[in-house]
């Protein structure tokens, strides 16, 4: 499959330029023939688990719109309805390498933008109900058929009927609708209303992007760039002259705050640092795989064909400053020489390093120390000699 197919025919640069974050767009067969590598009876296996996240959103239950949060029991699905139920499983990614690796064919956009795969199963009638949602999302139909309504486009003061878990529009206003069968693929921006009904037992798999709103950067940057500020720095008025009122606050103490807030605005170094910290702390870190080990038997290990992978709830970045590589790992970061430039690369970029592509690095000891360090956070992983690809 090429990116071009994936987007029916167009290359990337028209899709960005013509659609994204601008206006649906539906492909038909944008994967040919697609076969889902999970089944329904799988999916409702995972909802068992306690460290993944998963819903069930019955249409008509003990109220309109019950939803009913993982882990689920045993016996969850025995006394449900045929009709008008939908089962939510999130980041199904991290879990099945094929998912994984349709994840990759999205590659078009940064990985640091890309959320997770969330799973979807409904029976007839199954839907979570018109909504809109503050990212882009595209809707590949795995399994079945699921008939897809387009509305209007939504804001912060769309109204939303009175629901303690879910956000359904009180009003919908529809401009599209079409059937997608296996193989299709839905293009949703941010804000547009949709709403997904089954038409039979059907998967639709919901590739999602992250999208801090302006209040998250604004908090979670001050709070950063707060950390690294000493007590000592105050506001201060040196320049103070004699007040004609002593209640009023004038526009000379507004100048000063300015002063103060601006060259923490205007610091790219520390906001890349902090965005880049941001986008790649791990959705579901508990399952991240840390292991500990020496520098020297990693090289034993890579010298005699061992290979790494990179943990599917890994999120890697990487930023090159004016005089510094910034590397990022779910969440934290690490200043590298740039000589490691094309080894950062590599580790962002791909899903398995065997020991050919590590062979240039293994007499690097900052190198070494670098993969120490990601095996250390569970980011890197080191294969399995007797189980081809899975993970000790």
């Amino acid at each position: 499959m090429t990116i071009s197919s994936l987007l029916g025919g167009m290359s990337p640069e028209q899709f960005l330029r013509d659609y994204w974050q601008k206006k649906p767009l539906l492909i038909r067969q944008a994967i040919p023939g697609y076969q889902s590598p999970i089944t329904p009876n799988e999916l409702a296996g995972l909802s068992l688990e306690e460290d993944i996240e998963s819903r069930l959103i019955l249409e008509h239950g003990s109220h309109p719109w019950e939803l009913r949060r993982g882990p689920m029991a045993e016996d969850a699905f025995q006394d449900l309805p045929e009709r008008d139920w939908t089962l939510l499983i999130q980041a199904v990614d991290q879990i099945v390498p094929e998912l994984s690796e349709l994840m990759r064919e999205f590659s078009f956009l940064p990985h640091w933008r890309k959320d997770d795969l969330m799973i979807s199963y409904a029976v007839p009638g199954g839907s979570v109900g018109p909504h809109y949602d503050n990212y882009d999302v595209f809707l590949l139909q795995a399994e079945g058929h699921r008939r897809w309504k387009l509305g209007q486009r939504c804001d912060d003061h769309s109204p939303l009927l009175e629901h303690p878990d879910l956000r359904i529009l009180q009003d919908f206003e529809q401009t599209d609708e079409w059937v997608l069968e296996p193989g299709d693929m839905l293009y949703i921006p941010p804000g547009i209303a949709h709403w997904g009904i089954a038409e039979d037992h059907c998967m639709t798999f919901s590739v999602g992007f992250r999208a801090p709103s302006h209040a998250e950067i604004l908090l979670h940057y001050t709070d950063y760039a707060s950390q690294q500020l000493g007590d000592s720095q105050r506001y201060s008025d040196a320049d103070a002259t004699p007040c004609d009122d002593p209640s009023r606050i004038d526009e000379a103490s507004i100048d000063r705050l300015q002063a103060i807030l601006r060259p923490l605005l205007e610091d790219r170094e520390a906001l890349a640092a902090w965005f880049g910290r941001h986008m790649t702390e791990a959705r579901y870190p508990e399952l991240l795989n840390p292991a500990e080990i020496d520098p020297q038997d990693l090289l034993q290990y890579l010298q005699s064909g061992g290979a790494l992978l990179r943990h599917p709830s890994a999120r890697l970045a990487w930023h090159q400053g004016r005089d510094d590589l910034k590397l990022f790992a779910t969440g934290e970061h690490c200043i590298l020489p740039t000589s490691l430039l094309p080894l950062v690369q590599l580790v962002c970029n791909e899903d398995w390093l065997d020991a050919d592509r590590l062979l240039p690095w293994q007499a690097d000891p900052q190198a070494m120390t670098l993969l120490v360090q990601l095996l250390g956070k569970g980011d890197l992983l080191m294969e399995s000699e007797d189980d081809e690809g899975c993970a000790d």
